[in-house]
């Protein structure tokens, strides 16, 4: 009875779904939906999102000078760097804006300002992931065809994926309008690389930056090589915004030492408020976001705050490794229903949305680039024609499943200068987990299903043997039909029809393609299986 349940639950399968371009049109209409409202332009939603600050109150000064006395010997061979040119002059250092209202000249009155907040401190998110990394590239492509003068980060968060940060940080350095980092209160590991990205870092009373040494996944430092990927990318960041670099080097490796410089802030580097801002990280502290903009002549600005909209809370969503991992149990168990049934069934379908879903998602965010998807397309193809065209399971399945299982490890890695055994181990275990789930979820599928009424009313449950008298074909002539001879009437490639005694019969070649009117001899005769031989 086990073959009448798979097969009565294949017909069950290829009953419930519409055929595969319709489908195809559907998830990509959805996933079109998604990208386009990931890009949506910024708008003021309503009277709450544009406010007025107030007049200045007062004045913010700097504490004072905090500098440290340090030896002028360099202990240079161990890696101890010179403290000159760290300390705090009285020419604050040139940054590359100075000014939203220098930058670019208005058609109104009152300047205008967006904000958007990263805060992943005490919150769902927990930590800076490539979810959000649509939605900061969305607020500056909007800032700057809004032509804005400002776009202030409100920054709270002990990091997060150097990937996502090191995208972050990218979109931060091409905006045209003046860049504020307001640090309130922690911007640690990836949230100190996409402060320094700013122009103007501005800090709370309170405040820490630093500490950007990368590590693994199960929180141990990384390899020296992602720990001189990660200075490179701190040592540029502040070459381009006008801070010292060897600060930032610092905040990465722990083992450069700076007199009078680590025995302050630590090894790696971590300041508080008062530290940056004597060492030149920092530039101002302020308490609240009108303080910021006071100090840099904005207060009577239009302020926009920027929100993460649906299309994007959905792609950080897909984006999360279980969700992923759901996707591809779900694409992977669609498969298999697939290739037990024939034609188009709801298993393609739901392979289709679900694959849909994951590389769209990657895409938006860049943690898929298309070749890895066209590597997917082109394993999937290998895979059809070795099942639809090619007898038995060769090399061509074979490259088809190895091309598709690398485009899928390839867009859950992250960029290829971060890559270490641990990242490669944790996507083998997750798509390991996928096939597992995936061949228990088929399994379920297989015997709960029968079981259901829904089901039982689309297919028959019931067969006729036949030991009960059931026959596909009359097998009565086999022995007459046996040794006879007759004419083709047809080619017969291999099938056709050949007369036998005045009687039409369909016959099947042995061999060879034999011609019309040539004589036959019946070789073989299994009831509607009739295989003829030329004489």
């Amino acid at each position: 009875m086990k073959p009448v349940v798979e097969e009565s639950f294949s017909k069950w399968v290829s009953k419930c779904c519409s055929t595969p371009i319709r489908t195809a049109i559907v998830a990509l209409m959805w996933v079109a939906i998604v990208a386009l409202s990931v890009g949506r332009p910024i708008g003021a939603a309503g009277e709450g999102d544009s406010v007025q600050v107030e007049e200045v109150v007062g004045e913010v000064e700097a504490p004072e000078d905090q500098a440290h006395d340090s030896g002028e010997g360099a202990r240079e061979s161990e890696g101890v760097v010179s403290t000159e040119g760290l300390v705090a002059t009285e020419e604050p250092v040139k940054a590359s804006r100075t000014s939203a209202r220098d930058l670019k000249a208005r058609p109104i009155d009152r300047p205008l300002v967006h904000v958007f907040e990263i805060h992943t401190v005490n919150t769902q998110g927990g930590m800076i992931d490539p979810g959000i990394t649509a939605f900061v590239e969305r607020v500056v492509e909007d800032a700057n065809a809004a032509g804005v003068d400002a776009i202030v980060f409100d920054i709270d968060t002990f990091g997060g994926r150097v990937d996502a940060a090191t995208v972050i940080r990218d979109a931060i350095l091409d905006a045209d309008a003046l860049t504020i980092a307001f640090i309130n209160k922690r911007a640690i590991s990836a949230g100190a690389l996409i402060a320094m990205s700013c122009d103007k870092i501005v800090m709370a009373q309170g405040g820490e930056i630093g500490a950007v040494t990368p590590v693994s996944g199960e929180g141990e430092k990384a390899g020296d090589k992602y720990v001189s990927v990660m200075k490179a990318e701190m040592r540029a960041t502040a070459e381009r915004t006008g801070r010292d670099p060897k600060i930032a080097e610092a905040m990465v490796d722990e083992t450069i030492y700076i007199a009078g410089f680590s025995d302050v802030v630590g090894q790696p580097a971590t300041l508080t408020t008062s530290e940056a801002l004597h060492y030149r990280v920092a530039n101002e502290t302020a308490e609240t976001l009108a303080d910021v903009l006071r100090i840099y002549d904005l207060a009577d600005a239009e302020i926009v705050h920027v929100e993460i909209n649906w299309a994007e809370h959905v792609v950080r969503i897909l984006t999360h490794p279980v969700v992923t991992s759901i996707l591809l149990s779900v694409a992977i168990f669609g498969l298999i229903a697939e290739v037990r049934t024939p034609g188009w069934g709801l298993g393609g379908t739901m392979a289709l949305i679900a694959l849909s879903l994951f590389f769209g998602s990657h895409l938006v965010v860049h943690l898929a680039e298309w070749d890895e998807l066209l590597l997917f397309v082109v394993g999937l193809g290998l895979l059809v024609a070795e099942i639809a065209f090619i007898p038995g399971f060769g090399l061509v399945g074979l490259a088809g499943i190895v091309c598709m299982v690398a485009s899928l490890a390839l867009t859950r890695l992250p960029g290829l200068d971060w890559v270490s055994v641990d990242d490669v181990s944790s996507v083998v275990g997750q798509l390991a987990g996928s096939m597992i789930g995936a061949i228990v979820l088929a399994a379920v599928a297989m015997r709960s299903l029968p079981k259901l009424a829904a089901f039982n009313r689309l297919v028959l449950s019931s067969q006729t043997k036949a030991s009960e008298g059931f026959v596909s074909s009359s097998r009565e002539r086999d022995e007459e039909l046996l040794g006879m001879e007759g004419v083709t009437l047809t080619v017969l490639r291999p099938t056709g029809i050949g007369q036998f005694d005045g009687r039409r019969v369909d016959i099947i070649a042995d061999g060879e393609f034999i011609e019309p009117q040539r004589t036959v001899k019946v070789i073989e005769a299994r009831g509607s299986r009739i295989v003829v031989r030329q004489v």
